[in-house]
């Protein structure tokens, strides 16, 4: 059972735009009191436009240990923090921020890990796997770095905007491991197929690739929780793929963000 907060409760936000999507206000405040932790975590919406504005006054308040970041404000809250992890620094991004000792901010990006857990939660072992990711933002640069880091033999990239795809690929090219490069929307021939774009939580949206070329041996991962299956997933299954879910991708990577929001990760 979840104590009712009090003056001494300890808070943290998820901050995004939109965010009414987003499942971890629950998860992550039965975690703190599962660890006997006095702390809740509460969604807020903040338009890019003002997030420097709320930045400023999170700095300052004096009860606000942790936050949590998704779309669109994990390039910017990367800037916003004074020291990071390698994996944050690599990706110049963040989806959580914890205050250190002197007030400010030390930031990871774990997305990746929690989409590639997703995956093997459903038996799928990326190693060896020729891969095709659609997104380039935040939550894709990370899932691309953890593809890489789980041994993919080829990683396709498509962005609708050329020069982040770009500059991602250009990232992960230096790494001197598994090459990265330009993608299509055509998924034939490959067996990982991510979506880390938006596309599917505005009814009528366009699906992310063209579900006809999908082979069923392939796996097909999303990072969307709202709706909980997104037209891209219902079109796979349909095919016969196996798929990961947005939630999936939450549900593996919730002690994760849980730890680091406690200090708990060995980092910073």
């Amino acid at each position: 059972m979840i104590p009712a907060p009090s003056g001494a409760t300890r808070l943290y936000v998820i901050v995004g735009d939109p965010i009414a999507q987003v499942r971890s206000p629950a998860g992550v405040t039965a975690a703190f009191a599962a660890r006997g932790h006095d702390g809740i975590l509460v969604p807020v919406q903040v338009a890019p436009a003002d997030l420097p504005d709320f930045l400023s006054v999170a700095t300052r308040l004096k009860n606000l240990d942790g936050i949590v970041v998704t779309i669109p404000h994990k390039f910017a809250c990367y800037q916003a923090c004074a020291s990071a992890t390698e994996r944050a620094h690599f990706l110049r991004t963040a989806n959580l921020m914890r205050r250190r000792a002197d007030g400010s901010w030390h930031g990871d990006m774990v997305d990746g890990l929690g989409f590639v857990g997703a995956a093997r939660a459903k038996g799928i072992d990326p190693r060896g796997m020729r891969a095709l990711l659609v997104g380039a933002g935040g939550a894709g640069s990370a899932i691309a770095l953890a593809l890489i880091e789980a041994g993919v033999s080829a990683l396709a990239i498509h962005d609708g905007a050329p020069e982040r795809r770009d500059a991602l690929i250009g990232r992960l090219n230096g790494l001197g491991r598994t090459p990265a490069r330009v993608g299509t929307l055509d998924p034939a021939g490959l067996d990982f197929v991510a979506n880390a774009t938006p596309a599917g939580m505005k009814e009528g949206d366009p699906l992310p690739v063209d579900v006809a070329r999908l082979a069923p041996s392939a796996y097909c991962g999303c990072v969307i929780t709202k709706p909980e299956v997104s037209p891209f997933i219902a079109a796979a299954r349909r095919i016969g793929c196996v798929t990961g879910t947005g939630t999936d991708m939450y549900e593996q990577h919730q002690g994760i963000i849980v730890d680091f929001l406690l200090g708990r990760d060995g980092e910073g």
